[in-house]
């Protein structure tokens, strides 16, 4: 595994919560340029290392890692694309499912599948990640690791405790 790619040693995903960090696009020039990166979580998913079967009945090998054990998404909501699962200090779950504070969707851990809420049906985006000797590594081809934690915009406030996506 490359070293850029690592995201975070397994031990520091928590077991009832989320990790947050930040990647960009393959390809990007690397300037730094915030309009390119996004944030992804990565959860403990608690599924064993057999196969589940698809909502769709496919076998269940929709994802290529080593370790069943961890899931990684893109860290927005399919509801609002603008609202973060995580706002930086972890997504709230409940019953092994990733819970949208905003309006109350909830994401099964390991599929990213919406169960309950307004986007019912829906699937969060993910990205394939890869546990390798107790580390988390980002191995999607279609994204490079930045760093940890949330992406950090100097214009606006940054404020981990917002959970309501009006504002008066």
């Amino acid at each position: 595994m490359e070293a850029e790619a690592r995201i975070a040693p397994l031990e520091e995903v928590p077991a009832e919560s989320t990790l947050v960090f930040r990647v960009e696009p393959e390809g990007s020039d690397g300037d730094g340029d915030s309009d390119d990166r996004q944030e992804a979580i990565l959860v403990r998913d608690g599924t064993d290392a057999t196969a589940a079967q698809d909502r769709d009945g496919g076998d269940g090998n929709r994802r290529t890692r080593e370790h069943p054990s961890v899931s990684c998404w893109l860290n927005y909501c399919q509801h609002f694309t603008h609202i973060k699962l995580d706002k930086g200090s972890g997504a709230a779950m409940r019953n092994g499912e990733i819970v949208c504070e905003n309006h109350g969707a909830y994401f099964e851990a390991d599929s990213g599948y919406c169960t309950y809420g307004p986007c019912e049906g829906a699937t969060l985006a993910e990205l394939e990640v890869t546990v390798s000797e107790g580390d988390v590594y980002l191995t999607d081809d279609d994204y490079a690791y930045v760093g940890r934690g949330p992406i950090e915009d100097e214009n606006e406030e940054f404020d981990l405790a917002s959970r309501s996506n009006v504002e008066f």
